[in-house]
């Protein structure tokens, strides 16, 4: 096992600058998961530190060893790729066997590593097909066996689940999750899915425009998302966000005509302080007394609905709710609702950065 640390990593191509200094540090063992929308600078980052890009500033640590400048090939690491990059003339064997065999490894060891591999992964049968006669699925496992078998100090995940459909896509998140914990590898995974970011990680980093916004556990992020960008990218569906006026000496918000009580918390903020009143869909409560919304759109997902509605100003809300036997809200109709003082979250509208209660 081995610890990743990024000390001041930056990227330019060109005049354009697309990681804007990443600091970043890895325990041995530990699964980082990089998300973000795409162009924040997430797989640049996996590939500065794959050695297949040079930075333009900043250093990277393997285990305490500086390999900035050192070659793909001397970092004692291991990369998947969305695409598999399996060989489509050799054999599942010969694929995983591959770079064990570049390494002057002698024939019973390579065997000994790629079926102790092929068991892991259940992949015993089909060492002998080549990648066309594979599924996706299959040709994932592959190419996990191909990294595994090379017990690297450090796993790179680069979007490799992106090419499977949507039910294998779960299947394989669940597997790599198990392996990544029984192996206990430091890995570095990018994905732009906020699912597989928050159900695979130890700890997640929000990347924004090349800036990390946010570094902590899936857990923090979504109950204390750091700032209105990563309260709208992490969640679904997003955190609402409605501007507000600050009311009360800063123990209330007032939305359009409607006023929302913030508990026995108060804000030090001075009355009229433009903010964005941040409620999660699941949290919205219908409330026969509470703020009036017009609704749009409604949408049917089995067990529950999301309702889409749409103030006269143009303010919009989204509310999670069961789907009721004897139905929910339809399109046209007027609901009403209410924001529990202990779910609502407060951001400056200018900055955007979240804030605390005093």
């Amino acid at each position: 096992m081995a610890g990743l640390k990024l000390d001041g990593l930056r990227k330019s191509f060109g005049a354009n600058e697309i990681l804007k200094g990443v600091d970043l540090t890895l325990a041995d063992g530990e699964m980082l998961v990089i998300v973000g929308a795409s162009g924040c600078g997430k797989s640049t980052l996996l590939r500065l530190v794959a050695g297949l890009e040079t930075p333009t500033g900043g250093r990277i640590l393997i285990d305490g060893r500086d390999v900035t400048q050192a070659d793909p090939s001397a970092r004692d690491i291991a990369m998947v790729f969305q695409n598999y990059a399996l060989y489509p003339h050799m054999s599942v064997y010969e694929n995983m066997a591959y770079g064990l065999k570049i390494r002057g490894l002698r024939k019973a060891e390579i065997r000994a590593k790629v079926d102790a591999a092929s068991s892991l992964l259940g992949l015993d049968a089909l060492l002998d097909r080549k990648p066309r006669q594979l599924s996706g699925g299959q040709r994932q496992r592959v190419a996990m066996g191909r990294a595994i078998v090379r017990d690297p100090k450090l796993f790179l995940f680069d979007e490799p689940l992106s090419n499977l459909d949507a039910k294998l896509r779960v299947q394989m998140r669940g597997e790599i999750r198990r392996l990544q914990r029984r192996l206990k590898v430091t890995s570095l995974y990018v994905t732009h899915d906020q699912v597989e970011a928050m159900t695979l990680g130890d700890r997640l980093l929000v990347m924004h425009q090349g800036v990390p916004v946010q570094l902590a556990t899936p857990t923090e992020i979504f109950e204390r998302p750091a700032d209105t960008y990563v309260a709208g990218f992490i969640g679904s569906p997003a955190m609402n966000l409605l501007p507000g006026l600050m009311r009360r000496n800063g123990t209330a918000i007032a939305v359009d005509d409607s006023e929302f009580a913030l508990g026995p918390q108060r804000y030090a903020l001075p009355d009229g302080h433009p903010v964005f009143l941040g409620i999660r869909p699941e949290h919205v409560a219908l409330a026969a007394d509470g703020m009036a919304w017009p609704v749009e759109v409604v949408e049917l997902l089995g067990s529950e609905m999301l309702v889409h509605a749409t103030r006269p100003g143009g303010a919009t809300l989204t509310l999670r709710t069961p789907n009721a036997p004897t139905g929910g809200p339809a399109m046209g109709e007027t609901i009403r609702v209410a924001f529990p003082a202990e779910r609502i979250h407060v951001f400056d509208r200018d900055s955007g950065r979240r804030i605390e209660p005093a």
